[in-house]
């Protein structure tokens, strides 16, 4: 009987220690739910108006859209290019009457593990938040204008940058941006020059008017002399001809991507030298390792390519591009973001234990 006795009382005991493990586990994963819950409901933000973005202690970012979970996929660079309006040495801008306008801007994003490249062209009149400043510098607040413009609030150089690095984020609902280049058109004749001439198919009739040497469907090698043309001009008298100019400069871009790979295949210094060609014409926050690097995954190809999805309007004063936002949250989860499975596994796994 004592025996027995001792055996109740250290069973108790165990069973008392059990139900003491069990009560404080249970406490943990009620307040880790009660804090996620909280801090869920504090930090949502709506992206355009159906996705749910929040940010915990141990969670990613994460997206919420159409009862389906998605994160951040951690491996990507993002990287701002920028064509710019102005000419001459950028070392001679000092304020807004130097910066000029971003003429071509688009996204290029490079995942670390696959080393592959996606770009995404943004249309330079895409209505959006911008931050407006006086000749002074002083910021005025926030305003609804084109995107291209945000870049003539700077001065032209950094500052020009960073408004365009922070707008264009913003219009994707903050994906991260590391580094911008941005180049004016004094560069594009520089840059094709030290190549050796860009080959391209003349993708549409924009310009025969103006050169019948741009016939559709012709070949043409440009050069330092017609690159400038091909790439920059548009009918000012058409509405949504800048929409047409981007296919042009998508052209472009394509073949002397490619011209580039070739050169590099031979010729281990290439990256820095064509930098040099072109780095008075140039504002960057990139070094040399990041374009080696991105040049390095343009030859897996470029995964996907995509555009800001819209649609071109005749505005009051200028032509403006108003963003579809649903489609753009859609673009925004395929391009940036991964489906995030394990996020249901552990919610689950809290009901389960809960119960």
């Amino acid at each position: 009987m004592k025996n027995s006795g001792r055996n109740t009382a250290h069973q108790r005991k165990i069973y008392l220690t059990v139900l003491i493990i069990i009560i404080i586990l249970a406490a943990v994963f009620v307040g880790v739910y009660y804090l996620w819950k909280q801090t869920k409901t504090e930090s949502e933000m709506k992206v355009s108006g159906q996705a749910e973005r929040s940010q915990t202690q141990n969670d990613a970012d994460t997206i919420e859209y159409q009862g389906s979970t998605y994160k951040y996929n951690d491996h990507l660079s993002n990287y701002l290019f920028m064509g710019i309006d102005t000419r001459e040495n950028v070392d001679t801008y000092e304020s807004q009457k130097d910066a000029g306008q971003a003429d071509s801007i688009f996204l290029v994003s490079m995942d670390r593990a696959t080393e592959q490249l996606k770009v995404l062209f943004i249309p330079r009149d895409s209505m959006t938040k911008i931050e407006v400043f006086n000749p002074s510098g002083k910021s005025l607040g926030m305003t609804t204008d084109h995107i291209n413009i945000q870049y003539a609030y700077g001065d032209g150089k950094q500052k020009s940058c960073e408004l365009m690095k922070t707008a264009v984020s913003n219009m994707l609902d903050g994906v991260p941006i590391q580094g911008y280049c941005s180049m004016n058109m004094d560069g594009i004749a520089a840059l094709t020059d030290f190549v050796g001439g860009v080959e391209i198919t003349v993708p549409d009739s924009s310009l025969e008017d103006v050169n019948p040497d741009f016939k559709e469907g012709s070949t043409v090698t440009l050069t330092g002399e017609n690159a400038e043309q091909f790439v920059h001009y548009r009918d000012t008298k058409k509405s949504q001809s800048a929409l047409v100019r981007q296919e042009r400069q998508k052209t472009y871009i394509q073949a002397l991507l490619k011209k580039c790979q070739d050169e590099a295949s031979q010729d281990a210094g290439f990256v820095a030298d064509l930098y040099s060609s072109i780095k008075d014409y140039t504002v960057t926050s990139m070094g040399n390792d990041v374009f080696a690097k991105l040049l390095v995954a343009s030859q897996n190809g470029i995964s996907d390519t995509q555009t800001v999805p819209g649609q071109g309007t005749e505005g009051e004063n200028f032509d403006e591009y108003h963003i579809d936002e649903d489609a753009l949250t859609e673009m925004i989860i395929s391009m940036f973001y991964e489906k995030n499975d394990c996020y249901f596994f552990q919610f689950d796994l809290f009901l389960y234990l809960r119960d």
